[in-house]
This record gives C-alpha cells, structure tokens and sequence, in this order.
C-alpha cells in the first residue's frame, strides 16, 4: 500500500477556553480578600477601568461583541502638571531638609527645628511579630556572658524546633561552636529559664521540670510525678499514683492541676501565623418570617468603563491607530472584567439560594438538623455543571444566625437512620459533642457506650465511627476525659 499526504476535512466539537472564559473561572474561585487584591490591581494596570463614585449610577458596560462608538471629538481636559514635570521643578535641598528620615532630621526636629506635622514616614510605621528566636536572643544579649558563651547560646537557640525544645544534642553543639560538654550544660541551662520558661528543654519532661523549678516547685509532689511517672499521669492512673508515692488521691490531683497549668509548648505565643480575619461573602437573614440571602458586596469597589477612554478608543485616523487599538484591548478587557464580576456574584447567588434550600431546617434550628447533601444536588437544582459548583463555594463563608460557616461545609456525607433516613456525619458529630458534654467527668462514657445510646436514637454507628469521630473533633478517649473530684 503506497503512501500519501492528503487533506480531509472533518467536523468536530471541542471546548475551547478563551481568555475571557478563564478569566469568569478563575473570578469564581477567587475569595473575598483575593478579590479585592485583584480589582485593586486591574485599577492600577487598566487607566479605562474607574471605580464609581458614591452616589453616582454605574455606566453600562459594552458588550463584548458590540462595536466601539464612531469617531467623536472629545474635549481635551485641562492639563495640570504631571509627575516628571514636577520633579524638574522641585527645590531638592528644602525638598530634604523638610522630610528627612535621618537621624540628623530627628534631631534637627527636636532642637527646634520646623516641626512637620504630617504622617510618619512609610518606613516607619513597618512592623512586625516578635519571633521566639529574637526574643531569647534580646535575652542572651542582656546576659553576662562571655563570648564563647553567647556563641553557644546563639547556636542553641538558632536550633529550635517549632514547639521551642532543642532540636539536637548538645554534643552537636559542641563539635560546632569548640565548647565543652560544660559550657554547653551552662548556657543550655541559663536558656532554659528565660522567658517563656522552658523553652530549649530536650523533652517535654526536662520542659516542664523547669516550669516548676521557676516556681519555686522544684522538691514538690508535681516534680516527683512528672520526673518519674508522667505516663501513669497522662494515662489518668491517680488511684495507682497514690499508692506508690504514698500520698492521697487528693494530693495527686492538686499536683495534677498543677501541672496542667504548666505551658507543653514553650513557643505558643510566638507563632509566626498571623490570625485571619474571615469576611463572609453571603449572608443569610430571617426577614419577617421568611429567609433572605445578601451578598456582602461591602469593601469591593464599583467599576465602570471610562467614558472619556471609551470615546477616545472609537476614535479613526492613522496616526492614532495604535494608540486606539490600546485603547480598544483596555476597553474590551475592563468590560470583560466588569460581566464576569457580575457573573460570579450571581452564581453565588444561585448556589448558596440552592444550598439552603436543601439545608433549610439547619437555619431553624442548627447543625443537628443537617441533611446529607452533594454537589450533584445543588448542580442538578440550578443547572450547573458540579466543577462550577465546587468552584463558586471554594473559600467562600456565609454568616449564618448559627455563626459563620463555609460554604463546602454544608456539603455533609451521611449515615444510614433506624427509620430509613440518612443523618448528616456533622449532625453526628454534634449528638456526640452532645453526649460528651453531658456525662459525669468521674465516669465518662467510652466510645462503645455512645454508639449504643446512637442507635438507641435511631443512628446505627459502629464504635470505630465513633472513635473516629471523635478523635476528628479533637476530643481525648474515656480513659483521659476522666476527672475524679477531691473529697470534702
């Protein structure tokens, strides 16, 4: 069969995805704060995209298939003076004299000089979190040590871990810094006792013998157990305690409260995350009786087209040609920008409008009542495909009168009732919570016990769903939960 090159012509369907639609996609899955970042920007980049001011009716964006206006002179603004302009026309040296960040200005200010009441310099209002390892080394330097020692002492804690304990042996440090197995002790020991106490102990032993030696505890029964028997302590064994330290179960338990007070994690309060604050994108409200959903559109900013831009890109003429096709891509790009805006807020719209529906005797009366539910069921209700779906909750919080949630929370696999139904696994979650809450702290119930009382109430559970359900919830076993009482 000889071969040969020829051309067939054939029909075929296939998605392509255009600038403008990634664009809807990647809007959709943005979150608020992320929004927000991205319009900012898009103002900064596009000069035919303005915000609206307040008060003001927004401009109805172009289609993007609809033509540009014709020709049509525009009225040149008034020209003020631009940057560069000014920077040739500036006084450099009364420019610097003014608004020095110098020390020299500094002392300039206070010995009488001008006195600039404007704001403080950019510079001088950056700041940041204090970490763990500036703090101790502001300690170490306050220190009287002598070199050698702050060496050590800087290796040491450029070597903690995330929980503030030493991360490597001291021999380690040694062979590094040319100190001895006693300067080493030294130093460690001295680190030890700055503040947070504890911090680059080896254990969590060693880390809370030094929490106690700092109050004074150091001979008391709190150091004895945690020295010597801190599993059996962990393990809740107080009766066990008793008997081998020779003391009452009373002593044991103020000795165990004490310890609990005891800090495990010495760099708690240096985390290096920061706290986020969470803005919800939708809120639900009960309005005369009858469920109403807002979207939180407070802090985005209102865009338009420029209408002096807009009449400038529909402008003809040779010399103006690439400026006018600058003009057009910016006019085309921020009406683009401004329908797809549109569109993710409606789509959220729709989505959460769906979720509710499904989820409505969760606002009446909170997370026991939630129903298993799916992204195929809001999909199928609004017509959407479940990527689009998955997409618009992404990040996405709603403010509920039962708090604030996010959105994929509400999406709840579920387990098999007595009477036919399905039971959202959060609903089960929270009858365990329930339960837990509700039992005597001297006799807490196991997790076999509460599977029981679960199916007694119509959820057939096993006890490994539970233990599994309850480690999720960060909630310790029996064995740990237990908390005898002292005797009157």
């Amino acid at each position: 069969m000889a071969l040969e090159i020829r051309q067939v012509q054939r029909l075929a369907q296939q998605l392509v995805m255009t600038p403008q639609l990634q664009q809807a996609i990647k809007l959709l899955q943005l979150s608020r704060i992320e929004l927000e970042e991205m319009i900012s920007q898009e103002l900064q980049e596009n000069p035919t995209l303005e915000e609206s001011p307040a008060g003001e009716p927004d401009n109805q964006p172009l289609k993007p298939e609809e033509e540009l206006p014709e020709r049509a002179e525009a009225p040149e603004p008034a020209r003020e003076l631009t940057a560069a302009d000014r920077i040739g026309t500036m006084d450099w040296q009364d420019y610097l004299d003014t608004h020095s960040n110098s020390l020299h200005g500094s002392l300039t200010a206070e010995a009488g000089g001008d006195d600039d009441e404007g704001p403080p310099s950019w510079e001088n209002t950056l700041t940041k979190k204090t970490s763990l390892e500036d703090h101790l080394i502001w300690q170490l330097r306050m220190s009287r040590l002598n070199e050698k020692e702050e060496q050590i002492g800087q290796y040491i804690i450029g070597n903690l871990s995330e929980n503030g304990y030493l991360a490597l042996p001291l021999e380690e440090v040694c062979q590094t810094t040319g100190g001895t197995p006693e300067e080493a002790e030294a130093v460690l020991k001295k680190i030890q006792f700055f503040d947070p106490p504890g911090v680059a102990a080896r254990d969590l032993r060693e880390c809370l013998l030094v929490q106690l030696e700092n109050l004074g505890l150091a001979d008391g029964l709190a150091a004895r157990i945690v020295s010597d028997h801190l599993p059996q302590l962990e393990s809740r064994r107080f009766e066990k305690l008793a008997r081998e330290l020779g003391v009452t179960i009373d002593d044991i338990i103020v000795a165990s409260q004490v310890i609990a007070s005891l800090e495990p994690r010495p760099s708690r309060n240096y985390d290096e995350e920061e706290i986020r604050t969470i803005l919800p994108d939708v809120s639900v409200q009960n309005i005369e009786g009858e469920w109403k959903i807002f979207l939180n559109d407070e802090g985005l900013p209102r865009l338009r087209v420029s209408s002096y831009y807009r009449k400038l890109a529909g402008q003809q003429g040779l010399e103006e040609e690439r400026a006018r096709q600058y003009l057009q891509e910016k006019v085309r790009a921020a009406t683009w920008l401004i329908k797809s805006i549109q569109q993710r807020q409606q789509t959220l719209y729709r989505v959460t409008e769906s979720i509710f529906k499904f989820q409505r005797e969760f606002l009446e009366t909170g997370v026991s009542q939630l129903h298993p539910m799916v992204l195929k069921d809001v999909a199928e209700d609004i017509g959407m495909h479940e990527s689009t779906v998955s997409r618009a909750t992404a990040n996405k919080y709603v403010n509920t009168p039962h708090g604030l949630f996010e959105l994929k929370y509400f999406f709840q696999s579920g387990l098999r009732s007595g009477n036919g139904e399905d039971v959202a696994a959060e609903s089960v979650k929270d009858k365990i919570r329930s339960i837990i809450s509700a039992e005597d702290p001297r006799k807490p119930y196991s997790d076999q016990h509460i599977a029981q009382m679960l199916t007694a109430d119509s959820i057939g559970i096993a006890r490994r769903t539970v233990a599994k359900y309850r480690e999720a919830m960060g909630i310790l076993p029996s064995s740990r939960r237990r908390q005898p009482y002292l005797r009157k």
